[in-house]
């Protein structure tokens, strides 16, 4: 039997919305193990007083499998 918990994690990029979920994924894997999915929840940019994007950044929940402690 397999139990999974979920967490959400925020990401930022100033390249894309593509490369912020990346680097999320990224980061969550170095700390969580067997990460299973990501959800993506929120998509935001940061506008920039220019009026061009600045910043793209989202909320993601993150799936990862729980492991068996008992033998």
């Amino acid at each position: 039997m397999a139990v999974a918990r979920v967490t959400e994690i925020s990401s930022t990029s100033p390249e894309s919305f593509e490369d912020a979920i990346e680097r999320g994924i990224a980061r969550a894997t170095k700390t969580l193990r067997h990460v299973q999915s990501a959800w993506i929840k929120e998509q935001e940019v940061s506008v920039g007083e220019d009026g061009k994007v600045k910043e793209y950044k989202v909320n993601m929940l993150v799936t990862f499998l729980l492991e068996d402690t008992t033998s």
